[in-house]
């Protein structure tokens, strides 16, 4: 969040703004000029809100990282964005994804959006969130365990929302450049204007990187190493990406927008270095996505609100197989996948009733994938998924405030490749009690049953011949519970702590099965309904103000995981310890240093170097450090590093994350 004026000796003092977005979310940043108006509060696209952040909207509990503090602490993909909260964290897999947990739940049970609208692969759930980045967002809003109904489906963790800009004035955007080592270069330029009754807003940006760093102790152990220098090897990755957005405002209430979003990617596959076995030589030579979408809002009367929103999506990427390390050779055909996806979402908002906020949303989604193989017939599958959602937000008194929601959703095997159709589904519920302590500081609890429909990947996907697909699975599901306080506990402060508690049961796993049920050969195994874990935990989060010229933050989440149907598997990819922490000084009107700290333990990990197929990975603490020169309010200018102590760590077995890393960026907001 932006600092709302110069510093003072009175110290920092927080303005409504600023209040109005903590409300929901995490303070994450402050500055000594503040932002154009554009890109203050008002530059948020709130058509691009699933929940509406009104007075009585205070009773959903969201997490949110706004543009400066995306800014200020260089976060230029979604994936190292929501890694700076309390609860999330990421992990990096065998096929070069960025996969972001909350609370322990993975991108499948905690779907991304943008501006409301799902964009998950349709085919298996996932999403790469290194793909997406972030110059272009006002903001990103992670809710958890008691996640609004209102966004649809397959939420059973929460939802990771991306809400993009929203033009303030007749003329306004900004310009980032920037460079770091590994020959990583990006540009990105928004530009947006609001003639009242309509509004533009474009956006560009290019990230390109040929490699990474490594960290000062890494050794490849392979019998064959491929990294044998001081960078990391097929580790290149561009992206490339084009947003425009077009809106009408006839009144003060009503508002109508048009928006299109293209990306294109590319990327290597950096090769695992582990002692263990499982070398891939792969290459992706595109990965993109395309969408077109309307949002409208509606005022039918003093009472109701009608708000739709339509959508057609495109997902295509593909993997070059190689057979060694020179690239030259590849080892089969090309695999492509080419997904469609088409939905709509109707919600009507009525506030007939006194103290009454009641949601009625209907969701209807269409998802179509294509298995492309050389020399083979294309595969197509077809789901469709269908929902109806009831949320009421209540005030019982001046002090309390009660949320309560209740969902019922279905996913349709409309079209499948040899496999016999079929029909899941779940219903939902949520109940969330707030209460005011005092001004500025709330108190709440939640309760809410979630859950996640299976894809087409977990019910059909035969694995190349060793898996048995199974069409009759299971939905999914977790019931969570939640106690918290949230607020600013004291003069120049926000706070936030939180309990919760969640018992999953039906978790899709691999189980073994007869070897004639397979055509590939003697391993066969089939997703089953077969698995059930407890998470548990404590996440604690502070921003201060300290004296005129220091500022502080910190996010520490402690995480329990455990497997109740075999406690002899761990639950992988999430640390049971997790820190990240920030100290700004300003010595000056135009000057900041700034240091970082993102710290971690307990994190096991599936590793095919142990007998036990399982690994705990060494704890880290990585420190980051910059400073930043603003000659004027709209330039700043500034030099750093990251992972000063060039450490080599991992998230992933085998897979080392990037070494001491110099950049410089420079940036112009008009």
């Amino acid at each position: 969040m932006q600092y709302p004026g110069p510093l003072s000796p009175a110290g920092f003092r927080l303005s409504r703004v600023v209040r109005r977005a903590w409300l929901g979310g995490t303070v994450a940043s402050m500055a000594v000029f503040p932002l154009p108006e554009a890109l203050a509060a008002d530059s948020v696209f709130e058509l691009g809100s699933v929940v509406v952040r009104g007075e009585r909207a205070r009773t959903t509990s969201e997490e949110v990282i706004g543009e400066e503090a995306m800014r200020a602490f260089n976060r230029d993909t979604v994936s190292s964005a929501v890694n700076t909260l309390p609860g999330v964290n990421l992990s990096h897999n065998s096929r070069n994804e960025d996969i972001v947990y909350v609370r322990g739940f993975d991108a499948r049970q905690v779907p991304l959006f943008l501006d409301g609208i799902p964009q998950y692969v349709p085919y298996d759930g996932y999403v790469d969130f290194a793909r997406f980045t972030t110059f272009d967002l006002a903001e990103i809003r992670v809710a958890k365990g008691a996640a609004s109904l209102l966004y649809g489906p397959n939420i059973m963790g929460g939802a990771i929302n991306l809400v993009t800009r929203k033009p303030a004035r007749e003329l306004e955007g900004n310009v980032r450049i920037g460079a770091a080592t590994g020959s990583e270069r990006k540009v990105a330029a928004n530009l947006g204007s609001n003639q009242g009754l309509w509004y533009f807003q474009l956006g560009a940006s290019y990230l390109d990187a040929d490699s990474f760093a490594l960290g000062r102790s890494f050794t490849d152990h392979k019998p064959k190493p491929t990294d044998t220098g001081d960078r990391r090897e097929n580790a290149y990755r561009t992206d490339r990406k084009g947003s425009l957005k077009i809106g009408f405002t006839p009144n003060d209430s009503d508002e109508y927008a048009l928006a299109y979003s293209k990306q294109e990617g590319e990327k290597g596959n950096p090769v695992y270095t582990g002692r263990g076995k499982g070398a891939r030589y792969w290459q992706w030579p595109y990965w993109d996505k395309e969408s077109l979408y309307f949002l409208s809002s509606t005022d039918l009367n003093d009472e109701l609100t009608l708000k739709l929103r339509l959508y057609a999506d495109k997902y295509k990427n593909s993997i070059d197989m190689f057979k060694g390390a020179s690239y030259t050779t590849l080892d089969g055909p090309r695999s492509i996948y080419d997904d469609k996806t088409y939905g709509s979402a109707v919600e009507l908002v009525s506030r007939h009733f006194d103290g009454h906020e009641l949601h009625l949303a209907l969701h209807y989604k269409d998802d179509r994938h294509v298995d492309k193989a050389a020399g083979s017939p294309d595969k197509k599958y077809r789901d469709v998924t269908r929902s109806i959602a009831v949320e009421d937000l209540i005030e019982i008194a001046g002090d309390w405030r009660l949320r309560l929601g209740v969902d019922h959703e279905e996913r349709e095997a409309r079209q499948v490749y040899y496999w016999p159709t079929g029909t899941t589904d779940a219903t939902n519920a949520l109940a969330e009690l707030a209460h005011d302590l005092g001004p500025g500081l709330e108190a709440y609890a939640s309760v809410a049953r979630k859950s996640r429909l299976p894809t087409i990947k977990d019910r059909y996907s035969a694995r190349m011949g060793s898996a048995l697909p199974n069409p009759d699975l299971k939905p999914e599901e977790a019931r969570h519970a939640e106690l918290g306080l949230r607020g600013e506990p004291w003069d120049g402060s926000y706070a936030e702590a939180a309990l919760f508690y969640s018992h999953i049961r039906d978790l899709i796993q691999s189980a073994i099965v007869p070897g004639s049920s397979c055509s590939g050969g003697k391993e066969c195994n089939q997703a089953q309904n077969i698995s059930k874990a407890r998470h548990r935990g404590l996440e604690l989060s502070l921003e201060q103000a300290l004296a005129d010229r220091w500022k502080m933050g910190a996010a520490y989440t402690y995480l329990d995981r455990d497997n109740l149907s075999d406690r002899d598997i761990p639950l992988t990819d999430s640390p049971r310890h997790k820190l990240f922490a920030h100290l700004s000084w300003f010595p000056g009107a135009q000057w900041e240093l700034q240091t970082t700290l993102d710290a971690e333990q307990g994190r096991e990990v599936s590793s095919s170097a142990s007998a036990s197929r399982y690994e705990t990975l060494g704890g880290f603490a990585i420190l980051g450090a910059k400073g930043v020169w603003k000659p004027r309010p709209d330039l700043a200018l500034e030099l750093g590093v990251s992972n000063l102590g060039d450490k080599d760590y991992e998230f992933n077995e085998g897979f080392p994350m990037p070494g001491r890393t110099l950049f410089a960026n420079a940036s112009f907001d008009f």
